[in-house]
């Protein structure tokens, strides 16, 4: 917006300057060629009144003349013999402006160019000789007309460009005060999209950006008011559902203890395990709820790092079953990613569980790290049974179970909840077929200056 401001400016600077300059400058050169042409003419006709008395004094006095006028300008006079004078002079070329002087007539000036001039402005000035026709020319060299030509037009081109450049650092200036209330707000959203719901932007300004600060903290406000109202609940919830679905399932134990009928253990035992299935479903809601409700800043974070300390955690749980967990990519600090604190733990946790879940005995995980471009790609590669393309096109919906190896244990909310802490994050995660079977989770992130 700065440079369309900044060139809108110096656009119409430059129209101004073009309407008010150009037309001046066309009036000076029309004006020194009138005054050349007139000051030429007569002479002119002065060294013709000499030759067209035709006595010997009048024939010298015109051969001095234009001796002193070569001298003088640079011009040069020629002119043709009568019976009373023959000066010592160059004859003129044979042409029809000579032939309409020698009859009386007096031809226009010739400047040699309709543009402007040429080289050379020739005026042919008739006279009159014991009734014989003469006449006297002078060709007058335009060299210094064009040195002045230039003089005229360089001296308003320079001042045009003076102008321009400053108009471009006086509509630098005028730009950046008008578009600092639109920056202010421009900061204000960027926080607010990283997370920062506590950014206001100052109501300063003309009165529209005053208008919109005022709209836009408002909203901020109420956002902020509806994302803790919605945590309260969250935690609220957290407490109050997980409370009563553990003091059931000690109770479904204690029973379990005290019968011995088989069937009632039977009966009591299924009871348990849904109540085991509800508190894993409630435990993935409430994660779930916490992901979408908590809005924090994005923060330049090692990916190495974080790797590295999910790895260590899950790799007990995965020698168990014989499975090996390889790391690939930079194992150093240096790969640094923009991400809220405790997102990425939670993503490399579903997805590693999952991975685990579906790898068979003796199998792999591969876990790979690289930076394209303004991204860093976090793969994860196992070697369990896949996907169908219909099945990955439903993987990130809530509830969703894929078969795996060990059937439908899960709650069906871990990738769901993978999905949204990286789209909050800014980042994008996808399913493609590993090399060799088995399924690839790719995430990109943000990657952050270092």
């Amino acid at each position: 917006m700065n440079r369309q401001l900044i060139r809108s400016y110096i656009l119409i600077v430059a129209v101004a300057i073009f309407l008010f300059t150009v037309p001046v400058a066309f009036t000076l050169t029309k004006q020194l060629r009138d005054d050349t042409a007139v000051s030429v003419l007569r002479e002119a006709k002065t060294m013709a009144l000499l030759l067209g008395n035709g006595d010997g004094t009048s024939c010298d006095a015109l051969e001095q003349m234009a001796q002193a006028y070569r001298t003088e300008t640079p011009g040069r006079v020629e002119a043709t013999p009568t019976n009373g004078c023959v000066p010592k002079l160059p004859r003129p070329e044979n042409d029809a402006a000579l032939a309409q002087a020698l009859k009386g007539e007096k031809p226009a000036p010739d400047w040699g160019a309709d543009f402007i001039w040429g080289k050379e402005l020739v005026v042919t000035v008739p006279a009159r000789a014991s009734g014989e026709g003469g006449a006297v020319r002078i060709v007058y060299s335009t060299k210094d007309m064009t040195a002045r030509l230039w003089q005229i037009w360089g001296f308003r081109a320079g001042l045009a460009v003076i102008v321009l450049a400053a108009a471009a650092a006086i509509g630098a200036f005028a730009a950046r005060r008008i578009t600092a209330p639109l920056r202010e707000l421009n900061g204000m959203a960027s926080k607010f999209s990283d997370g920062d719901l506590t950014a206001r932007s100052p109501v300063t300004g003309p009165p529209e950006t005053q208008t919109l600060a005022r709209t836009l903290n408002q909203g901020a406000e109420r956002l902020d008011t509806l994302v803790a109202s919605q945590r309260i609940f969250v935690a609220d919830a957290s407490h109050q559902l997980r409370t009563p679905l553990t003091a059931l399932r000690l109770s479904l134990d204690n029973i379990a203890d005290g019968v011995d009928d088989e069937f009632v253990r039977e009966d009591v035992e299924q009871a348990t395990a849904e109540v085991v299935r509800m508190s894993r479903l409630v435990n993935g809601l409430l994660v779930l709820a916490r992901a979408e409700a908590k809005v924090t800043a994005a923060e330049p974070l090692s990916l190495p790092d974080i790797v590295d300390e999910r790895l260590a955690v899950w790799r007990p749980a995965a020698d168990e079953r014989g499975v090996t967990v390889a790391l690939r990519g930079s194992a150093d600090g240096r790969l640094l990613v923009l991400t809220s604190p405790g997102h990425l733990d939670q993503v490399l946790d579903n997805v590693l569980s999952n991975a685990l879940e579906v790898s068979p005995d003796g199998g792999t995980i591969t876990v790979r790290m690289e930076q394209q471009g303004e991204e860093v790609v976090l793969s994860v590669l196992d070697e369990g049974p896949g996907m169908s393309d219909p099945e990955k096109s439903r993987a990130f919906d809530r509830f969703w179970r894929g078969q795996g190896l060990t059937g439908r244990s899960g709650s069906g909310l871990g990738l769901a909840v993978v999905k949204q802490l990286v789209t909050d994050d800014g980042g994008t995660v996808t399913l493609r077929d590993a090399p060799g079977g088995g399924l690839c989770v790719e995430i990109r992130l943000r990657a952050a200056n270092r």
